[in-house]
């Protein structure tokens, strides 16, 4: 007699295999980053990480390496040594799935200044594949986000140095990223166009959830509850919560912790502990 074949009763079983929470995967994670051109060490063994959802802010003076670090996030330099991670992709092995979760604003100036605002945002949609519909749909919804909608028709080269930082950060959140990078974004401005950045920048953090690097030599941008990486000579010499590192430093202020950490590794010739 042959058995005939019952359909099965059993329950699937669980997947053994660990399964991370998506908050706890880094929004950004720099993993033992090293970069040299030729016999110059501009960044050493560099390790840190941004979450999700939080703002923080990459201090260093000119030269320390934080542009040099941006053009690995972005593959605008290739990748010597280490691993940069978006969300959970390798920039390095897949980096189509890593940098379509990025935006970035660099330092100096991207725009085109003889393209109207409107103009800039739809070349930029383009390029990212958004269709026409919907990038004039997401266009006039980050210019009305950032204050600049009746300046839609307007040519670039009309607007204030504020208004272009603004129009900037609109065009690198056109492909809605979960993750943004600025490169000195308020170099250049004056006061009141330096605080309307920042603060329209921490309300995309607080609002939308987006995870924010920050990179900086003003130590008055830099907020009590910020998480910090304090980048001195291509050296990672202090990383963690602002209040932490101005207590592990025995100082006062995010100032003088830096003068006494960045004092240290001078007379170490290593970085601070």
């Amino acid at each position: 007699m042959t058995a005939t074949n019952a359909p099965s009763t059993s329950q699937p079983q669980p997947d053994p295999r660990p399964r991370q929470d998506a908050a706890a995967i880094p929004a950004l994670s720099i993993a033992g980053i090293s970069h040299s051109y030729g016999p110059r060490h501009a960044l050493i063994d560099i390790n840190f990480t941004v979450a999700p959802a939080s703002f923080t802010a990459l201090l260093g003076l000119n030269g320390a390496g934080k542009s040099t670090l941006f053009s690995l996030v972005t593959r605008l330099f290739g990748i010597q040594a280490g691993r940069i991670g978006i969300f959970g992709h390798d920039v390095g092995q897949a980096p189509g799935e890593a940098l379509r979760l990025l935006g970035v604003v660099f330092q100096p100036r991207t725009l085109d200044l003889d393209l109207s605002v409107t103009q800039n945002l739809l070349y930029h949609a383009a390029l990212h594949g958004i269709a026409r519909r919907e990038a004039r749909l997401r266009s006039d919804e980050v210019l009305a986000r950032i204050g600049l909608a009746d300046r839609a028709s307007s040519k670039v080269r009309d607007l204030s140095g504020g208004q272009m930082r603004r129009l900037e950060i609109a065009r690198a959140l056109l492909h809605r990223p979960r993750l943004l990078l600025l490169d000195e974004a308020t170099v250049g401005l004056d006061v009141k166009a330096r605080a309307d950045i920042l603060s329209h920048v921490r309300q995309l953090v607080t609002e939308q959830g987006i995870g924010v690097l920050w990179a900086t030599h003003l130590f008055d941008e830099i907020m009590p509850g910020d998480d910090l990486v304090v980048l001195h000579q291509g050296r990672v010499l202090a990383r963690g919560p602002v209040e932490d590192i101005i207590a592990e430093a025995g100082a006062h202020d995010i100032n003088s912790a830096f003068m006494r950490l960045t004092g240290a590794a001078a007379e170490s010739g290593r970085p601070a502990p």
